[in-house]
C-alpha cells in the first residue's frame, strides 16, 4: 500500500513538474514571438529611412545635423541585439524622425511631396504597429515574469537559464521628449 501511495505521489510530482516547464517554455516562446514582431517592425521602419532622408535632402539639404541624426539613429536600431538595446535605440529613431517632420514644416514643397507623403503616413503606420506589438511584447513579458516567480513554478525555472526573466520593451527618455527645432 504505501509502494502504490508513493508511486502516485511520483506520478503527480511529475506530472506537475513536466506541466509547469512546458507552460514556461510555453511563455518563453510568446516572449520570444512578440520580440520577434517588434523587431520585423523596427526592420521595417528602419527600411523606409534611407527613402525619407533622400526625398528630405532635395528639398532642406542644407539641414545636415538633421539628416545626420536620422541616419545614425537608424545605424543604432540596426545594431540593436536586445529590447534594452531595441528601446534605446527605438527612442533615438523616434525622436530624429520627430525632428525631421518638424523640419518639413518649414518647407512647404516637402509637404506637399507625394513621395514624402507617402513615407510619412507609412512611417505613421508602422509607430503604431510598434506601439502595439511593444504592447503585446510587454503582456507576454509581465505573464512569464509572474509566472516563473511564483511557487511551484519558480522551483522549475529558477534552473533553467531560458526561463530568466526578461526586460520589458521601455520609451527611453529621449522618446519621451518634444524636438526641438530651430532654424
Amino acid at each position: 500500500m504505501f509502494i502504490a501511495i508513493l508511486g502516485v505521489l511520483l506520478a503527480i510530482s511529475i506530472f506537475g513538474y513536466v506541466s509547469l516547464y512546458n507552460r514556461l517554455v510555453a511563455g518563453a516562446n510568446k516572449v520570444d514571438a512578440a520580440w520577434a514582431n517588434i523587431d520585423t517592425q523596427l526592420t521595417r521602419r528602419s527600411d523606409l529611412v534611407p527613402n525619407l532622408v533622400e526625398t528630405v535632402k532635395g528639398y532642406a539639404s542644407h539641414e545636415r545635423e538633421t539628416l545626420d541624426a536620422v541616419i545614425t539613429a537608424r545605424a543604432a536600431g540596426l545594431s540593436a541585439s536586445s529590447p534594452a538595446a531595441a528601446s534605446a535605440a527605438d527612442g533615438v529613431m523616434t525622436g530624429a524622425l520627430r525632428q525631421l517632420f518638424a523640419l518639413a514644416e518649414a518647407y512647404p514643397q516637402l509637404r506637399a511631396n507625394e513621395n514624402f507623403l507617402q513615407l510619412q503616413q507609412e512611417v505613421s503606420r508602422l509607430e503604431t504597429s510598434i506601439a502595439e506589438y511593444r504592447q503585446a511584447y510587454n503582456s507576454s513579458v509581465q505573464d512569464l515574469n509572474t509566472l516563473r516567480e511564483t511557487f511551484p513554478s519558480n522551483l522549475v525555472a529558477g534552473s533553467k537559464p531560458k526561463f530568466a526573466a526578461r526586460e520589458y520593451f521601455e520609451a527611453s527618455e529621449e522618446a519621451k521628449q518634444v524636438p526641438k527645432i530651430s532654424f
